[in-house]
């Protein structure tokens, strides 16, 4: 039997922190003299626990398997902070305002921090099942905690959250382009002209695009766009904090009644003076609040993408990865903290779900809002084949596992799924009923229940009365209370509105 002293265990990359007391137990498995190619090759992925490897190297399959699944990664920590980064930031941006608007400031920031660390902690929760359970997929997870429910499970939330995703996108640019094309073309009224019609340009956009860029085979490409859009996030962050300071507060309240009721939703109070609109709040409690949560809870949503990343990474390990979270969670809190506030304090009550048409009804044509609503365009235009992989495989994985790439099959998913998107984006009235619905059933799946549950199902090693195995428990239950809590609200808050509506 062979001792592995540290320095050994350094050479071969293990990370100490994965529960080092097993490698004793599992010296004995080494029948060959040491520093062969197999050797190293077996304590290489010595990160997934030890027990697993044991069962993973019984047969002949199970190796070759093993072998091509934990690959070394390649990505650097600075490449993955940037891809996870993109993964978390998305179209829910543009909804923060509103939601602050809705919280208060200190009500948003206490919401936002519970949000971003309970997503870390399912983060956590994540690595460790996939390390236990051996594989570095989420239905795979499913399957092997709780069979086909588990499977099912996992693959209708990525396709739930990632389709709520794409219409976020999409729905970015029916709002956006018509107002683009309009300042481009100098055109003042809107003169019913197809190309001014958002239903027209959604499709366009989806069949000259979006529709190439999703049949790619390859992630690999898509690669370069997660960098720009990051890029193009920054520059509208700057912009809005720049506007901040341009927009005087008490805005001309007759250019804001007609733009509010010919846009989205009819937000205004008609008593509020003027002194009073122009007070920051610090906590609100309407009839929008319960929507807070839900869009707070979406913009956090990464987890879909924690696992391939991870797979990727360079010297791959438990702690390192965790690094990674720890890094990109904490930029894009800041991120998602300073676009909420300095929109609202430039809106204050008068925010719309969606930021950015908010400022086209006070400022009409400027050049520099033109700019970055080009920017959020084309960062949002880019990010929808990224969503769609994800769906696409899990579908596939779901209705044609094991048979092998057909470019006919490939094509019908992917043209399926876009013309799903662009009917619900075309016949959804607005942007915050996406938001609310998928972040509070989707977005909680995929958060809290299903890391917990996978978790306290496949981690055999710690009993289920340890502080681990009964966080993860507290989690499960909070994401149950969150998912229902909000569903409730929600569905009232529409039978509400649908009355007052007269529909």
């Amino acid at each position: 039997s062979v001792a592995m002293s540290h320095a050994e265990m350094g050479k071969f990359n293990i990370s100490p922190d994965e529960d080092s007391s097993s490698y004793s137990s599992n010296s004995n498995d080494f029948s060959y003299p040491y520093p062969t190619k197999p050797a190293a090759m077996k304590s290489r992925y010595a990160d997934i626990d030890p027990e697993n490897q044991n069962f993973l190297l019984d047969s002949n399959a199970g190796k070759k398997k093993y072998e091509t699944q934990y690959h070394p990664g390649t990505t650097s920590f600075g490449m993955s902070v940037f891809n996870l980064s993109n993964a978390i930031v998305g179209s829910g941006i543009l909804g923060l305002s509103y939601a602050m608007a809705n919280t208060g400031i200190a009500l948003f920031v206490i919401l936002l921090l519970f949000v971003s660390i309970f997503s870390l902690y399912s983060v956590h929760l994540l690595l460790k099942t996939a390390n236990e359970g051996g594989s570095l997929l989420y239905e795979q997870l499913g399957m092997k905690a709780f069979g086909m429910a588990g499977k099912l499970a996992a693959s209708g939330s990525i396709t739930m959250q990632n389709i709520g995703a794409m219409s976020s996108y999409l729905f970015i640019v029916k709002y956006e382009l018509p107002l683009v094309i309009k300042t481009f073309m100098n055109i003042e009224e809107n003169t019913g002209e197809w190309y001014l019609n958002g239903d027209y340009l959604v499709l366009m956009v989806s069949v000259i695009l979006i529709l190439p860029l999703s049949l790619l085979k390859n992630l690999g490409y898509l690669g370069y766009t997660s960098g720009f859009s990051l890029l193009c996030m920054v520059f509208f962050l700057i912009v809005v904090i720049w506007k901040m300071f341009q927009i005087p507060c008490p805005m001309d309240s007759d250019i804001m009644n007609v733009t509010v009721n010919s846009t989205l939703v009819p937000l205004i109070d008609k008593n509020i003076t003027t002194d009073d609109i122009c007070k920051p709040k610090y906590f609100i409690f309407n009839s929008q609040t319960v929507y807070a949560v839900p869009i707070l809870t979406f913009s956090f949503v990464c987890h879909p993408a924690i696992l391939p990343i991870y797979e990727e990474l360079k010297s791959r390990s438990r702690k390192r990865m965790m690094n990674v979270s720890y890094v990109s969670f904490f930029a894009m809190f800041l991120m998602y903290l300073l676009a909420a506030l300095f929109g609202y304090l430039t809106f204050y009550g008068n925010v719309e779900p969606e930021l950015l048409h908010t400022y086209s009804a006070y400022l009409g044509a400027d050049v520099l809002l033109l700019i970055v609503r080009l920017a959020v365009l084309m960062a949002v235009t880019l990010t929808v084949p990224v969503v769609i992989f994800p769906i696409r495989s899990s579908i596939t994985q779901l209705l044609w596992a094991g048979k092998e790439f057909r470019w006919w099959r490939h094509c019908a998913i992917t043209v399926a799924l876009l013309t799903f998107t662009n009917v619900l984006v075309i016949f959804v009235p607005t942007i915050r009923d996406i938001f609310g619905f998928i972040g509070a059933s989707a977005a909680a799946m995929l958060i809290f229940i299903l890391p917990s549950a996978f978790y306290i199902k496949l981690v055999k090693k710690e009993p289920m009365k340890s502080v681990q195995k009964i966080g993860a428990a507290l989690f499960f239950l909070s994401g149950i209370l969150v998912m229902t809590g909000c569903m409730t609200l929600i569905i009232l808050d529409w039978t509400r509105n649908d009355a007052s509506d007269g529909h």
